[in-house]
């Protein structure tokens, strides 16, 4: 009898366990037709961004982190308070031609980029930088993964099938922490565009 009673009471336990580690969701934003609670421009040119039904589209203008236009920028999480993943999926919507064309996510410290997490151009190939791993295709989601004081930069390409980690390393806190979405080094006589959707910020079981 006492086998079976302990095969029972195992089995009961694991489908709470595995509940319990599901992540809760702390912000999501489509990303069509109209913003979510929370964003602002960092600076705005409103001629250069538009809603789509398929999502944000923002064109990717000549310039670098410290110069960028219209970055979409929101709050951070608390990274004091646990581990949390920024997930935003991204789309070339034309062929990018410009060194170093780039588009995905940045976090800042006050008003300064201190990290990033994009796809880039880099001698005629695509990368997901940091890391540098190749990624050839022009839809990708990115996941931010941020605890008090790590990072984990993550990606998988065509949105599909399961992360693939890029590089990891330490990211200590300041009080004034934000994150943004955005694209940067574009090129100055053509109109490339970068389709951004499905934004959501999570709590991780740690």
């Amino acid at each position: 009898m006492k086998p079976a009673l302990v095969a029972i009471s195992l089995f009961i336990s694991v489908p709470y366990l595995a509940h319990s580690a599901e992540p809760e969701l702390v912000f999501e934003d489509k990303l069509q037709g109209k913003f979510g609670v929370g964003w602002e421009w960092l600076p705005e040119d409103p001629k250069t961004w538009r809603h789509t039904d398929k999502g944000l589209e923002i064109r990717v203008e000549p310039g670098l982190a410290a110069t960028v236009k219209n970055a979409l920028v929101r709050k951070a999480p608390e990274r004091q308070a646990g581990k949390f993943a920024i997930d935003v999926t991204i789309e070339n919507t034309s062929p990018p031609t410009q060194q170093y064309e780039q588009a995905g996510i940045t976090w800042y410290q006050g008003n300064k980029p201190v990290f990033k997490l994009v796809h880039e151009l880099i001698d005629g190939k695509l990368y997901v930088i940091p890391g540098k791993k190749p990624a050839p295709s022009h839809l990708i989601q990115l996941r931010l993964v941020v605890t008090k004081d790590q990072y984990i930069a993550q990606y998988r390409s065509d949105a599909k099938g399961a992360f693939e980690t890029a590089a990891t390393g330490k990211l200590l806190p300041v009080p004034d922490e934000k994150v943004s979405i955005q694209c940067y080094n574009g090129p100055p006589n053509a109109e490339h565009w970068i389709r951004f959707k499905d934004f959501r910020v999570l709590k991780l079981a740690e």
